[in-house]
């Protein structure tokens, strides 16, 4: 079923192990709906250093730290970012062609889009085909229906916490922004505000929040109504984005703040120092669709509240892959 890894599965996904990439491609394959095994691509030297416009002999480019790519080949491959598109080219051709295997892009790898059978990209990316689906932000995970499991997974853990709830996903430093010490305790101070209130906490932060911003973070809220995900066990963050009224985020992570609009949710972004051209882009848009606002108390150390309406790129992918599955006949049954 979906989700499931396994030898021989008809569906590929190709990623280099980062978690935003993992997500995205396994977002777009639990959207398929069929069976897909996981492939974590460690490239190596000289593959590593070429563009994928310049790769040769790609099936090669993994290196034995990861997975390696060998028959039997997949119905459908699909790649997250840049690194896994020469590998998923050179997998569809071991395969037999686009007569019998798919190629399924996501993000820009900056290839002409005609050599995919399809490619997935946020509209921050600027790319346009025939064969293009251009998604708000990065595709996702989040389905209502895995949320509404994961709240009921975690709400007896997450009871004593009072209402309103807010989950809190916390970055950090990557090409863009940066998340220093100052910055985390002028952030923990007004989540502190908040728990003060009334307001019920529930706080992931990521790798690269860093030990550091951690431990302010912790300080700040210690006593309060908060619980800070420490990285052990089983990993809240569905149940936390199921159980929330409202969701706070730093800028730093495009596919955070996406899988956060998901939900339906009032999402307040925590700005921090940085930014690019395609951070900004994707800022303004999500701004004007009505998802996000910026992260800011009221008067009595509450938050806004504001609907919108929820674009499910993911779905739109999934089922447009179907589709030229069904016409190669290369569906399943």
């Amino acid at each position: 079923m979906s989700g499931a890894k396994g030898a021989g599965a008809p569906v590929w996904i190709l990623h280099d192990g980062k978690v935003g990439l993992r997500n995205q491609a396994m977002g777009v394959a639990e959207a398929v709906g069929l069976p897909f095994e996981e492939k974590r691509l460690v490239i190596r030297y000289p593959w590593k250093l070429l563009p994928p416009a310049l790769n040769f002999c790609a099936l090669h480019a993994p290196g034995p730290k990861g997975d390696l790519l060998q028959p039997p080949w997949p119905r459908l491959v699909i790649a997250a970012g840049g690194r896994g598109s020469a590998p998923m080219l050179a997998v569809r051709k071991a395969a037999g062609g686009r007569g019998l295997c798919v190629a399924v892009q996501v993000q820009n790898p900056h290839l002409p889009p005609g050599r995919f059978d399809l490619m997935v990209v946020p509209a921050h990316d600027r790319v346009a085909g025939d064969n293009v689906i251009v998604t708000q932000g990065a595709v996702h995970r989040v389905t209502r229906a895995v949320l509404d499991k994961a709240a009921v997974l975690w709400a007896p853990r997450l009871a004593a916490l009072p209402h309103p709830r807010i989950a809190v996903l916390i970055g950090g430093d990557n090409g863009h922004y940066r998340l220093d010490p100052s910055r985390m305790a002028e952030i923990a101070a007004d989540l502190a505000r908040l728990a003060r209130a009334g307001h019920g906490l529930m706080v992931t932060p990521s790798r690269r929040t860093g030990p550091e911003n951690e431990a302010i973070l912790r300080r700040h809220l210690e006593g309060l109504p908060a619980v800070v995900w420490d990285g052990s066990g089983e990993n809240p963050y569905f149940g936390y984005l199921g159980l929330a009224d409202h969701v706070v985020a730093t800028a730093d992570s495009i596919s955070m703040i996406t899988e956060a609009g998901a939900t339906g949710k009032p999402v307040h972004v925590v700005e921090l120092p940085g930014a690019g051209p395609k951070f900004l882009r994707f800022h303004q848009a999500i701004a004007q669709a009505g998802i996000t606002r910026p992260f800011a108390l009221t008067a009595d150390d509450n938050l806004a509240q504001w609907e919108y309406p929820v674009a499910d790129d993911t779905a739109r992918a999934g089922a447009k892959i179907r589709e030229i599955m069904e016409t190669r006949g290369l569906w399943p049954g």
